[in-house]
């Protein structure tokens, strides 16, 4: 893992040496800059002065989403840059241990961010940096909603429902958002719970 996150960091901080790879070191190269690209997550590689040293699409799309559509490549939206000034702060303490902060940012009920940051201070490299990783959770709530719909053989409707609820909705909050009762919400979780239940003990 650390001799892959040291070929990453030299690929992301050093795009112009690229050139002076091998074509097998090439190849591998292209194919860790299309993974990180194509991932869900935000990804941001900051100096410890917090200069944004990478940023792969998804990080540039929400930090814009935090910054309310402004970002440019040396601002970091505070929330994170905060979680990474207390991670400065605090390794000292932990000096023999990986240390990892996370937090979460919260802009709505379908937008919560987990952030995790750890430093980077890898062989080779003379200044450490801080490796930045935002998690959408309602997207991650979402994927596994949906391979909850195809485990337990939800309907549609159970679906939007089991959905909603997965995500902190309230009843009260389903039956506003999808237009029905809430004794129609209770009855349609009912049905789902006894789904669940009969592929728990399918499973055993």
């Amino acid at each position: 893992m650390i001799a892959l996150t040291k070929t990453l960091v030299q690929i992301v901080a050093e795009p112009q040496q690229l050139d002076s790879i091998n074509l097998h070191e090439s190849k591998r190269a292209d194919f860790l800059q299309e993974v990180i690209e194509g991932l869900e997550d935000g990804i941001l590689i900051l100096s410890k002065a917090g200069k944004v040293i990478h940023a792969n699409a998804s990080a540039h799309r929400l930090c814009c989403q935090f910054n309310q559509g402004n970002f440019n490549q040396n601002f970091v939206p505070p929330a994170i840059w905060n979680l990474c000034k207390s991670l400065l702060n605090s390794r000292y303490l932990f000096s023999d241990k990986l240390l990892i902060l996370s937090d979460e940012i919260v802009l709505d009920k379908s937008n919560i961010f987990r952030i995790r940051v750890r430093l980077l201070d890898l062989e080779g490299f003379e200044v450490p940096c801080l490796l930045v990783t935002i998690e959408n959770q309602y997207e991650s709530v979402k994927n596994v909603a949906l391979t909850e719909v195809k485990k337990f053989d939800l309907t549609p409707r159970e679906a939007e429902i089991w959905f909603l609820y997965r995500s902190n909705y309230s009843y009260k909050e389903i039956a506003n958002k999808l237009y029905i009762t809430i004794n129609t919400v209770k009855k349609h979780m009912k049905n789902i719970h006894t789904k669940r239940q009969a592929s728990l003990v399918l499973e055993e």
